[in-house]
């Protein structure tokens, strides 16, 4: 068996697959948070007690089968301060905590020679800022304090020991990942001592076994090796089968993520594209994620059935409907980066109360496929490989109509895999970590349940609204220099 576990922003997820990608058990438990305007907080220790609860139900469903390995993705930018023995001493600031965002130039600016040699700008919501926070409140200089990523809480637990962060989690902390080091000459220039900082290894070394302590709290066999794990959107992206070069993930889920394979490393000057390494061969997968997506359709359509305006949107000429730029908050992040961004449609707000609904529902959801051909149109401009196919994955990818909505949109061939989530990606790494090829894992492990191929004559008629759209942000400064090549 290889056992993956997905700390997500709500649940927290344990897979258990064998080695033909059949799920043979899997078991979740909730998460909960704490919002206050730009803070949103979770407390660290219920992160390891909910992945226990999780994996004992999952140990008690295996019947004693053996377990090869697992390995842990989280919430990207989600970071705590521990003890020098891995003892939590704040609560963890969330991948979306934006309390430290005025203290993102300055981080900028320190590293801005690295950041744009590793091809991305420093953002609000980063890790970086967020050390940088607990900096000027006097938090570092509490004696053994150390920097932590969301998934090094549940490992250390595992193992029985503080453990490694990967470098895939490492990257919003400033994690020199061409260098593989922690830039010191950086982290002078802002006053952050080297030493709050862990060590780092890439995604699938080894970070330990499971411990007597956690075998007996998970029902885990002692002994099982822990592997370092990946972000939540790599591992959604291993998760898919998508590692080959120009090959891609497009996760739809409340919000737009996009995870790809290059063979060079992408730079894009406005800071809207970063890259991971590859946890094999010498390659990249750069993406982004938008905070446009499916929660527009939940937040502007709350309570209405959305099979049935799906099955009426698909009678609707989608080539004439409003434009629609289908952003509910406020700030966006990719394709492209705008902190005063705002949602429109047509030529007012995003207000969807006093419209046809048939009509303003398939707006919303070509809005979101337009903004999705514009991420690859980012994407190609700052050099990576978009020949596709592409898989979709995330809640929405159950929506048939969409799907074919945005394959005719983009142009490329879709693949739908059978088990589109993040916590197979992780059994997939721990799985290939172990027999030392994970691209051969992936093979063995994803199944794509069907494939669709895109309508050249609908991708015509769909161009000039994504023309429309990307002219729409052009004259609002949003896309301002940016040209679709």
């Amino acid at each position: 068996m290889w056992i993956g576990v997905d700390l997500g922003t709500q649940s927290v997820r344990a897979l258990a697959v064998d080695d033909e990608g059949r799920t043979v058990a899997a078991a979740a438990r909730p998460l909960r948070g704490r919002r206050d305007g730009a803070r949103h907080e979770q407390d660290p220790a219920s992160w390891w007690e909910r992945t226990a609860e999780a994996l004992a139900e999952l140990s008690g469903s295996l019947g004693g089968r053996p377990v090869g390995a697992l390995a842990v993705c989280a919430t990207s930018g989600t970071v705590l301060l521990t003890g020098p023995a891995g003892v939590p001493r704040t609560p963890g600031l969330m991948y979306d905590d934006s309390r430290a965002g005025a203290l993102a130039a300055e981080a900028q600016e320190a590293g801005a020679g690295l950041w744009q040699h590793l091809g991305y700008r420093m953002q609000p919501a980063w890790a970086l800022p967020k050390l940088l926070w607990w900096r000027d409140a006097g938090l570092l200089a509490d004696g053994g304090v150390r920097l932590a990523h969301q998934p090094d809480v549940v490992a250390a637990a595992l193992v029985g020991h503080p453990v490694a962060a990967d470098s895939s989690h490492a990257l919003k902390s400033g994690y020199d990942l061409l260098g593989e080091r922690w830039p010191a000459e950086v982290l002078a220039r802002l006053r952050i001592d080297p030493g709050l900082l862990p060590e780092v290894v890439r995604p699938g070394a080894v970070l330990g076994e499971v411990c007597r302590a956690a075998a007996a709290r998970t029902g885990l066999p002692y002994g099982t090796p822990v592997i370092a794990g990946m972000t939540d959107g790599c591992a959604a992206q291993l998760g898919a089968g998508a590692l080959e070069a120009g090959e891609w993930n497009a996760v739809l889920g409340t919000t737009l993520t996009l995870k790809g394979v290059s063979t060079v490393l992408p730079r894009d000057p406005t800071g809207a594209v970063y890259s991971h390494r590859a946890p094999y061969g010498e390659l990249w997968l750069p993406g982004g994620a938008s905070s446009t997506g499916a929660g527009a359709v939940r937040e502007l359509f709350q309570g209405a059935d959305l099979a049935a305006l799906t099955r009426a949107a698909a009678k609707v000429n989608v080539a004439g409907v409003p434009v629609c730029y289908p952003l509910v908050g406020h700030g966006e992040r990719f394709p492209f980066v705008a902190s005063g961004a705002r949602g429109f449609l047509g030529d007012g707000p995003l207000d969807v109360s006093t419209g046809d609904r048939a009509r303003d529902f398939a707006a919303v959801c070509l809005g979101v496929a337009h903004i999705e051909r514009l991420a690859f149109g980012v994407l190609a401009a700052s050099g990576a490989d978009v020949g596709g196919p592409v898989t979709f994955t995330g809640g929405a990818a159950r929506n048939p109509w969409w799907n074919q909505l945005r394959c005719d949109m983009l142009g490329m061939r879709v693949r739908l895999p059978a088990n589109p989530e993040p916590a197979l990606g992780m059994a997939v790494l721990a799985a290939g970590a172990v027999t030392g090829d994970i691209p051969a894992a992936a093979r063995r492990l994803v199944r794509v349940l069907r494939t669709l191929e895109p309508d050249p004559d609908r991708n015509a008629r769909l161009t000039p609204g994504y023309e429309l759209l990307v002219a729409a942000l052009t004259e609002r400064g949003w896309l301002a220099g940016w040209t679709d090549r």
